[in-house]
C-alpha cells in the first residue's frame, strides 16, 4: 500500500486541506482528494480532518493512498489529469509510459496510477476501467471509467464508432490528396508476431481517416482519426501508402528529425458521456519533444 507524507509549507497556510492534496504531484486529482479525506485516508498531524479544514504551516500530512485492484498495485499519479468526474478521468499519457501491465512490464504502468485515481470496471482486472489504449511511446489523451455504468456505455460507444478519437502524426512524403481514408484489414505478420501487418493470415477490420494539416518540408503534419482500435493501427496503414511515421523505429523512419520515439500524439477526445449525456471534448497540445521536431521539419 502506498503512502505520501510532507509538511505543509508556509505557502500553504491557510489552504484548504482538499485542494492542497489534489495539488501534491502523487495525487493530481481534485475527486481523488476528496475520497481520500473521506475514506478517512488522511491524517493531519495524526488526526483525520474534514475536507474543508484550514492547514497550517509545520503541520505534517500523511496521506494512505489506494491499495491493490485484484492485482494492480496503486502507483502515485504522474500523469496530468485534464478532466474528472464520479464516473470517469481523462488523463494525458507521456511517451515511454505503458497502459497496462504485460510481457516484461508488470509494474510503472497509466493502469497502476488509474487505480489511485479511483478507475473501475470491465472484466479484466488489469485494465481496470480502461476501454481503448496507447502504444507505449505514443503520447496524449486516454479514457477511463469509474464505474461499470460508464465502462459499459463507453465500451458499446467505442463499438458504435461514437468515440472521435484524434491525433497528430509527422510523416516522411506528402499524400497525393488532402484528404484520405484507408480501409484496410491488419493482424500479425506472418513472419514476425511483434509486427502488425497487412500480409497476415489474420486480418482484422481497420479504417483510418487522415487530413492534412500542413506540409513542412519533406513531411507532412497529419490530423488522423480512427474509425476501428486496431494495435499499431495508424503506424502500419499510413506505411503502407508510402507515408511512415517520422521517428517510428517499427514501421517508420527510426531517428528521423532526431526523434527516439514515433511522431504520434492522441490530441482529443471527443463523445457522448456515458451516464450523462452531456459532450466530452478533451485536447492536448504536442508535447516538448514533437513540437521541436516539427520546428526541424519546417526549417528544412
Amino acid at each position: 500500500m502506498a503512502s505520501l507524507r510532507f509538511t505543509v509549507a508556509e505557502d500553504d497556510a491557510g489552504s484548504r486541506l482538499d485542494r492542497a492534496l489534489a495539488v501534491r504531484a502523487e495525487i493530481r486529482s481534485r475527486s481523488l482528494a476528496e475520497r481520500l479525506v473521506q475514506e478517512g485516508s488522511v491524517l493531519v498531524d495524526g488526526v483525520a480532518r474534514p475536507k474543508s479544514h484550514r492547514l497550517e504551516p509545520g503541520s505534517t500530512i500523511e496521506v494512505t493512498l489506494p491499495a491493490a485492484v485484484e492485482g494492480v498495485q496503486a502507483q502515485p499519479v504522474t500523469v496530468r489529469v485534464l478532466l474528472e468526474d464520479e464516473h470517469l478521468v481523462v488523463v494525458d499519457k507521456p511517451a515511454g509510459l505503458t497502459v497496462h501491465p504485460g510481457a516484461g512490464r508488470r509494474t510503472d504502468t497509466l493502469a497502476a496510477q488509474l487505480v489511485t485515481l479511483g478507475a473501475r470496471g470491465g472484466d479484466d482486472p488489469e485494465r481496470p476501467g480502461i476501454v481503448h489504449r496507447l502504444d507505449r511511446d505514443t503520447s496524449g489523451l486516454l479514457v477511463a471509467t469509474r464505474s461499470e455504468r460508464a465502462y459499459a456505455g463507453l465500451r458499446n460507444a467505442i463499438r458504435r464508432r461514437e468515440v472521435e478519437r484524434r491525433y497528430l502524426a509527422l510523416v516522411r512524403g506528402h499524400p497525393r490528396s488532402r484528404t484520405g481514408r484507408i480501409d484496410a484489414p491488419i493482424g500479425r505478420a506472418r513472419r514476425d508476431p511483434t509486427r502488425r501487418s497487412l500480409d497476415t493470415d489474420e486480418p482484422r477490420e481497420a479504417v483510418t481517416h487522415f487530413e492534412v494539416v500542413e506540409t513542412a518540408g519533406e513531411h507532412a503534419l497529419l490530423d488522423v482519426s480512427l474509425e476501428t482500435g486496431r494495435t499499431h493501427q495508424i503506424r502500419v496503414h499510413l506505411a503502407s501508402i508510402d507515408l511512415p511515421v517520422s521517428g517510428d523505429p517499427l514501421y517508420g523512419v527510426r531517428g528521423d528529425l532526431g526523434l527516439e520515439r514515433q511522431f504520434l500524439h492522441a490530441h482529443r477526445l471527443r463523445f457522448r458521456h456515458p451516464v450523462t449525456g452531456g459532450e466530452v471534448d478533451v485536447s492536448s497540445d504536442l508535447p516538448d519533444d514533437l513540437g521541436a521536431a516539427l520546428e526541424r521539419a519546417r526549417a528544412v
